[in-house]
């Protein structure tokens, strides 16, 4: 196993391949080489990394020679193509699209979570891991602990999904119609077919015959293949907001065993990945802005559900997660740190 591998980015020039530079950098991750990949259209730029110029290389069937690792987020179809070239070529592959999340023998990581799932795969032997979804990722760093303390046998989720979650264009977007209606124009609708600007919408994923939407769909298939329990009840409902990044989600748990608030709030205090933003006095609680540039998922309103009356089975809370961090990059980063 190489002590300083050589690393692939596919899709350096999106917003999660960026990410991928950056919690490289600060994470210290040690590279003996680095290899940037994109595009056609986007072969010959430069990127900066530790100071050094690096000039972005199209993406082919050939660009993974030697390479140890490669990191994916280049969307489902690239990843379908070429991720299974770079592991038959020794480079162990983590995938940040939704490819592989359910293919049988592919582990599905969230490293708090369930790493030793990737017993077996080593660094430089080829192999997949995939990263799950952002909203699956940040439900599940701080929702695991208390399932290992009580219990979960019923989830309920809603979320609050920022436009970091479709892409920098969306980003781009969300800006540039904010200006637009603020001057009192009609908003650009080009990622989006509707405004986003100042308003809110069902998650801009395909729906299915039974009325939830791809990402809700996720949430719950994910969940059950990382806990490796098909049998917790989880529903969900998927919103996209007009927040630049970071998501957010409000969470309802029905518990096996009793657990108070206070239980919960020691619990994740102790929990990695997780903060604490539970301040009842001064109504101070987990925003996006807050998450937004953080490694942890940061949790408030810790309460016990006052629907299940006295039985203490039940506790809400509230989570916020930067989508491009722990809900994509950073998680993949923690998967390789792991390999090493």
């Amino acid at each position: 196993m190489p002590s300083t591998p050589h690393i692939a980015i596919i899709g350096v020039t999106g917003a999660v391949g960026q990410e991928f530079l950056r919690v490289l950098d600060q994470r210290d991750f040690p590279i003996g080489r680095l290899t940037l990949l994109a595009s056609a259209r986007s072969a010959g730029k430069k990127a900066t990394f530790r100071d050094q110029s690096y000039t972005i290389e199209q993406l082919t069937e050939d660009s993974f020679k030697n390479v140890d690792l490669a990191l994916f987020s280049a969307g489902g179809s690239i990843s379908r193509k070429f991720a299974p070239i770079a592991s038959d070529a020794g480079a162990t592959v983590v995938d940040n699209s939704s490819a592989f999340r359910q293919t049988d023998g592919v582990p599905l990581i969230v490293p708090e979570v369930n790493a030793d799932a990737m017993n077996g795969i080593s660094l430089g032997k080829g192999g997949i891991i995939a990263n799950p979804n952002c909203s699956t990722i940040i439900m599940l760093v701080p929702v695991t602990p208390l399932h290992r303390a009580a219990g979960v046998e019923r989830m309920v989720v809603s979320t609050y999904q920022a436009a970091s979650g479709a892409g920098q264009a969306a980003m781009l977007e969300l800006e540039q119609q904010t200006r637009e209606v603020l001057d009192d124009q009609p908003p650009t609708c080009e990622v989006f077919d509707r405004q986003y600007a100042f308003n809110l919408f069902s998650h801009n994923s395909d729906i299915g015959d039974d009325g939830y939407n791809t990402e809700e769909t996720k949430m719950v298939r994910e969940t059950h293949k990382i806990w490796g329990d098909p049998n917790v009840g989880i529903t969900a409902t998927c919103v996209r907001v007009p927040v630049m990044r970071a998501h957010a989600e409000s969470i309802n748990l029905q518990l096996n065993s009793p657990l108070t608030a206070d239980e919960a709030r020691d619990i994740l205090a102790a929990a990695p990945g997780v903060g604490i933003i539970d301040d009842r006095p001064n109504n101070r609680f987990p925003t996006p802005l807050d998450a937004s540039g953080q490694d942890d998922v940061l949790v408030g309103r810790l309460r016990n559900d006052v629907s299940r009356g006295d039985d203490g089975r039940g506790i809400d809370m509230f989570v916020c997660g930067d989508q491009l961090l722990k809900g994509a990059a950073l998680n993949a980063v923690q998967i390789a740190e792991k390999l090493l």
